[in-house]
């Protein structure tokens, strides 16, 4: 069995987290999103083909041409032309039946499983959002077709963007036209297949989780550690710490006397945490980091230093970033409303009352800094002392 894995894109509206590396490569806990998708392929899948694109290196180093047993083959999409088109970049080395599938959600292997118990297929979960998600709709139990967003849906059954087809896809592909946002669309095709075959829709069982904007991908870590169902130390722990709940220590990390840790959390390996951390719930904490914060619902990537007492809480910190003394994120407003934020110059409701920040790779917060909610930092900016960050700081 072969795989097609779309991961050219540029992953924009997830700013500022991948300015500096493609979204397949952002880490959920302790894997990249896509070494967690090839995880699920392990024992039944012989060759994923990666379509790669924007940052092909860093995908193409990170994850090389074998993959615990699984043959790894690289195809360019040079322009960002649409789904379909990204598989067509594949055609000349897929052989027959074959899944294809985003390489940037997070995907389930009983659910891929059960997709591969039809010649042809869609994955569809139904959403309590379905404005934000292609639409699938049936007829007589099977897919119809798939229509791209639209402000008042029929239907509230999301395509997750996995699908078993065979080569019969790449004709179907070689005769579409382009749609309106001129790209050449997987959902076009499926359309079109509809027509001569019976397409089935299985129901999302176990997880998809679509990682669009900077608080999915916080969602999906909160997620995952969820998952972790016993505790398990490590690290050495000092005198004095309190630790609740399910908690994950990894190797050479030192928890300092005066730490309070209330699981779910993670914390990676070669960290030093404390003296008088407080580690709330929902909390990922990456490899070599350094905190004595207070830190909730929050995901800490490898290297980052918050040395000092500051509050992180709903939010995203890239890698190698320094917080500096007496910096907040704030991350709830004072009317109780969902919060707002800007993604590629449009106004996003989060749907979340608790949002904090999103601070890309290497960014150095002065001392005070306060950070209103949904804020984002670029890659490689500061604050100064005492700076009240009430909009993105794009440059």
């Amino acid at each position: 069995m072969q795989v097609v894995i779309m991961a050219a894109g540029k992953g924009i509206r997830c700013y500022p987290l991948t300015i500096t590396k493609p979204k397949p490569l952002l880490k959920i806990v302790d894997k990249t999103l896509l070494e967690h998708n090839l995880e699920q392929l392990k024992g039944f899948v012989d060759e994923v083909i990666v379509v790669v694109g924007y940052k092909k290196e860093m995908i193409m180093n990170k994850v090389k041409k074998v993959y615990s047993g699984i043959k790894i083959k690289y195809v360019e999409q040079k322009k960002q032309l649409g789904t379909g088109n990204a598989l067509m970049q594949a055609e000349k080395f897929v052989k027959g039946r074959f899944i294809l599938m985003n390489g940037d959600d997070l995907f389930s292997r009983e659910d891929i499983k059960n997709c591969l118990r039809h010649k042809y297929c869609v994955l569809a979960k139904e959403v309590e959002d379905p404005e934000r998600f292609g639409i699938v709709y049936l007829k007589n139990g099977f897919v119809k077709e798939i229509v791209e967003k639209s402000e008042n849906p029929k239907s509230n059954l999301a395509n997750t963007g996995l699908y078993v087809f065979d080569r019969k896809v790449f004709d179907i592909l070689n005769n579409i036209k382009k749609t309106k946002r001129n790209e050449y669309e997987i959902p076009c095709a499926v359309k079109e297949l509809a027509k001569k075959e019976k397409i089935h829709c299985e129901k999302v069982i176990d997880y998809w989780i679509p990682i669009t904007y900077p608080w999915n991908y916080l969602e999906a870590n909160v997620f995952m550690i969820n998952r972790i169902k016993k505790r398990k130390i490590n690290g050495k722990i000092e005198p004095n710490v309190t630790i609740k709940g399910i908690v994950f220590i990894g190797k050479d990390t030192l928890i300092k006397s005066g730490t309070y840790i209330e699981g779910p959390a993670y914390i990676g390996n070669d960290c030093e945490i404390g003296p008088n951390a407080f580690i709330r719930k929902d909390t990922i904490i990456m490899d070599e980091v350094m905190t004595r914060a207070e830190i909730i619902d929050s995901v800490l990537m490898d290297k980052v230093k918050a040395k000092h007492n500051c509050y992180i809480g709903h939010s995203v910190i890239g890698e190698n970033v320094n917080i500096g003394a007496g910096t907040i994120s704030a991350d709830y407003r004072h009317d109780a409303k969902d919060n707002i934020t800007i993604v590629n110059g449009e106004k996003i409701d989060s749907k979340r009352r608790k949002l904090g920040s999103f601070i890309g790779d290497n960014v150095n917060t002065g001392i005070g800094t306060l950070i209103y909610p949904g804020r984002k930092i670029w890659p490689g900016l500061g604050t100064l002392p005492g700076e009240v960050v009430t909009k993105d700081k794009i440059e």
